[in-house]
This record gives structure tokens, C-alpha cells and sequence, in this order.
């Protein structure tokens, strides 16, 4: 099973942070915060990781290289200085992820998640994990109903950033800018994703507050 590391993101809410660095490579407890996910993935047996990037990639590159250092195949979807949203990001990497289910992660959330827990074979088309909501993010994305997820509910959870999609979802995609919720959407009315509640640690690192706040907790928090 490979896995995709969104990268590619300006880091708008991030700023002053993100003006001469991308917000993958902010470093919590001393490691970048993309580094987390790669040893995670690891850790979980996978591998072979492909990782889109805009603002200032080049760094990100850089930085990670091929992975070896992590024990990881590291490859890299270049989407130029202004990135093509996550469906469209993931459509662009298809030819490195290939036919089999895929992991994606958000490279600008910090989570315990195991990834090994993951489905390596879908029923549908999409396997979402969600969370409690957030603070900042009271009224939720997605309705869980048993294992199934839908657009509308009484209880809502917020996504995480994290599934395992087929790459059939993106099949009828045109290139360029595409945002990820509305495949969603649409293949939840087709009954064609699941999902499941993680109650573990989850932090969305989107704006400085959050960023500062994650990096005060106890270090056995972060590891």
C-alpha cells in the first residue's frame, strides 16, 4: 500500500511562519511536522510515499530527499508555486500512486493515528477518518452512521485529513485546480464511502495559535 502526504498548501492562516518556509516543514518537539508523518507511515509499514508541493517545495526536497533516512521511497508531485487543491493534487500524483487503494494525509495536521488500522480494500470508493470536532470547527463536516459516512446528519464529526481512496474516484477529473469535498459528496449520496471515529490525538496545525499550542504540550503527547 502506497501513501500521499498533501504538502502543497500556501499556509495563508500560517503567516509570518510560512513567508520563507512551507508549513510541512515547521518542526515540532525539534521534527518537521511532515518528518511525523513519514515515521508514522513507516512505522505502519508503508513505505513507499508520494508527497505533492507548491510554495516553495523545493525546500521540502530538500529537506526529506529521497527518504532513505526515514526508511522510506520518497517521490515528489510538483504542482508549480500555486498548487492544484486536493483532488486535483491527488489526480497530478495518480501515475505514482497506482491502481490500489491509497492513504492520504494532510501534511499540516499532527496526529497518533495508526495507519497500519487502515483498510487495504475498499467496498466503495473512499474510507474517511474522522474526529471529534474541534474548538474552531463546532458544526463538523460528515454524518457516520455505523461504518457509512454521509453529507448531512443529526451528529456530525470533522474530517481529519486522513483516507484511503480509490483512484476510480478521480477518474472523470479534468486537470487543474480541483477542491476534494465535492467527489466526496457525491460518491456519499452513491453510498460509496466509509469510514470510522478516531478519538486519539488529532491537531489541526492551521494557524499560529494551534502551532504554538501543540508545541507546549508534554512531549509524550507528541511521540
Amino acid at each position: 500500500m502506497k501513501a500521499m502526504i498533501l504538502a502543497a498548501g500556501r499556509g495563508e492562516r500560517m503567516r509570518p511562519l510560512t513567508d520563507d518556509i512551507p508549513k510541512p516543514l515547521l518542526k515540532v518537539a525539534g521534527e518537521y511536522l511532515i518528518a511525523h508523518h513519514i515515521r508514522s507511515l513507516v512505522a505502519a509499514g508503508i513505505s513507499e510515499i508520494v508527497i505533492n508541493h507548491a510554495w516553495l517545495g523545493a525546500q521540502i526536497e530538500q529537506a526529506i530527499g529521497d527518504g532513505q533516512s526515514y526508511g522510506a521511497l520518497v517521490k515528489y508531485s510538483a504542482e508549480g508555486d500555486v498548487g492544484l487543491e486536493t483532488a486535483g493534487g491527488i489526480k497530478r500524483a495518480l501515475p505514482l500512486l497506482g491502481s490500489a487503494p491509497f492513504i492520504v494525509v494532510n501534511g499540516d495536521v499532527w496526529t497518533d493515528f495508526p495507519f497500519e488500522t487502515l483498510p487495504e480494500a475498499l467496498d466503495g470508493l473512499a474510507h474517511l477518518v474522522l474526529v471529534d470536532n474541534p474548538p474552531f470547527h463546532p458544526a463538523g463536516d460528515f454524518a457516520l452512521q455505523g461504518m457509512s459516512v454521509h453529507s448531512e446528519g443529526a451528529q456530525k464529526l470533522t474530517f481529519s485529513g486522513i483516507g484511503v481512496y480509490r483512484a476510480e474516484l478521480f477518474d472523470d477529473l479534468p486537470d487543474g485546480a480541483l477542491p476534494l469535498a465535492p467527489l466526496l459528496r457525491q460518491a456519499m449520496v452513491d453510498g460509496r464511502v466509509t469510514g470510522e471515529h478516531y478519538r486519539g490525538d488529532w491537531v489541526d496545525v492551521g494557524t499560529p495559535e494551534r502551532f504554538n499550542e501543540l508545541n507546549r504540550l508534554p512531549s509524550t503527547k507528541r511521540t
